[in-house]
């Protein structure tokens, strides 16, 4: 949709008058100009950011199809049986779900494997499925990790290192913001289970919730998916002088993991054979974010050919307050189309590389309007009835998407609100 908009505005700036390409870049013919555009938007972005997305992908999804993921969660959520006091365990599930989300960045994904794990723990210690369900719709939000696509994408347009925007300005904003969530979250669900009493407490079956069980790698295989993140944080902390980007590191972890599957299966033929998903989960990158990132990106340029971006930079120069007022725009579109549509981020991709001219001409940082617009697009997520995530938790359960929103709607809620005066105060 993003692509056929900036499509279709190009379209209008030829008829308007104006030159698409000059110079060495024109083909000559004006409406070729406008898949000449599209051909160097993919190139860049293929070259930029789409490669790391791309490997970012693969590598989730080798891990997913090795099963290290599950051993990871499984291990992280396994000590939670000991704890007996009930209402605890909502913000220290609500955290470690956090926690997992740095190494399966999906949150539709990251949710039906830990109803699988951790919903009949749970579900032994006392709580009630919509409550469990409540804070398992929460978890992969806005965890800051250099593994995420978002951030990688913020983090080259604004111009930033990714340990910096990362570690040194999302952090900031996101972990004090996750500890007031889980507080949130443990006086939220305890009211609402007084509130509902019975209602709350749905019978699941514990085979529907848990399915077919696999087999599962040694336990030392839930280091692996960690492999990127540690990489990244050893080496931007200890070892700055080596110039190793994302990629890279992922596809070191990658083949460490290859070598080990060799030893393991003691063969060759079955880990390349199962090597392969690795490049399938690259083509899930592409299909899934690379394409929106250049829809986006298509869209900013058609703005910028028929002039409203002129026109923007040029209404918020000299404005008192503008870097305030914009970031509450931004953010605040986000938010309604996010709830509307279950997924924030197709706004963020949108705009993200109109931002730094917008905000260069208000005089602030583009990191000021980016950051809490970024966050907000992932937080509205687990309060959007169509979000994949919120179906899947629902229909786990069986109970209406409504159900499971009444749950989610007030941690979420505070965690916007902490977002953007944390924003404001920091950035």
């Amino acid at each position: 949709m993003l692509l056929i908009a900036g499509v279709v505005l190009l379209i209008m700036a030829l008829i308007l008058g104006k030159p698409l390409l000059t110079g060495e870049d024109a083909t000559g013919f004006a409406v070729l100009d406008i898949f000449k555009r599209l051909e160097m938007v993919f190139v860049n972005q293929l070259s930029m950011v789409g490669i790391t997305i791309m490997t970012l992908f693969g590598f989730a999804s080798y891990m997913n199809y090795l099963g290290a993921n599950d051993v990871a969660v499984s291990l992280l959520t396994k000590p939670l049986g000991k704890i007996r006091a009930k209402y605890l365990l909502v913000p220290i599930v609500f955290i470690i779900g956090n926690i997992l989300s740095l190494f399966v960045p999906s949150a539709s994904s990251l949710a039906v494997i830990l109803m699988a794990i951790l919903y009949p723990v749970l579900k032994k210690i006392g709580l009630s499925a919509l409550t469990a369900g409540g804070v398992i719709a929460t978890v992969a939000t806005i965890m800051p990790t250099p593994l995420g696509a978002d951030n990688v994408i913020a983090a080259k347009t604004l111009g930033y290192d990714l340990f910096d925007y990362v570690f040194l300005n999302h952090a900031l904003i996101s972990i004090p913001t996750l500890l007031v969530m889980a507080v949130v979250h443990y006086f939220w669900q305890k009211f609402m289970d007084k509130k509902q009493g019975d209602l709350a407490f749905v019978d699941i079956e514990e085979a529907e919730v848990q399915g077919e069980e696999k087999p599962l790698p040694p336990k030392y295989y839930a280091i692996l998916p960690m492999l990127p993140l540690i990489f990244i944080v050893v080496i931007g902390i200890f070892f700055s002088n080596i110039k190793a980007d994302v990629v890279i590191l992922t596809f070191v972890s990658f083949f460490i993991a290859l070598v080990l599957e060799f030893l393991r299966k003691r063969s060759f033929r079955q880990p390349l054979d199962d090597s392969f998903e690795f490049f399938k989960g690259m083509g899930q990158g592409f299909t899934q974010v690379v394409v929106l990132v250049v829809g986006g990106v298509m869209f900013a340029e058609g703005m910028q050919a028929i002039g409203i971006i002129d026109m923007l930079t040029t209404s918020v120069q000299n404005v008192d307050s503008a870097g305030t007022m914009l970031t509450f725009i931004f953010s605040g579109a986000t938010f309604l189309l996010g709830l509307v549509s279950g997924g924030g981020l197709a706004m963020f991709y949108a705009t993200i590389d109109m931002i730094p001219n917008i905000a260069a001409s208000a005089n602030i940082d583009g990191i000021m309007v980016a950051l809490p617009m970024q966050m907000i697009a992932n937080l509205v997520r687990s309060i959007s009835p169509v979000a994949a995530v919120i179906m899947v938790v629902a229909s786990i359960i069986k109970v209406s998407p409504i159900e499971i929103i009444k749950r989610t709607s007030m941690p979420v809620i505070v965690g916007i609100i902490m977002v953007m005066i944390l924003s404001l105060v920091i950035l």
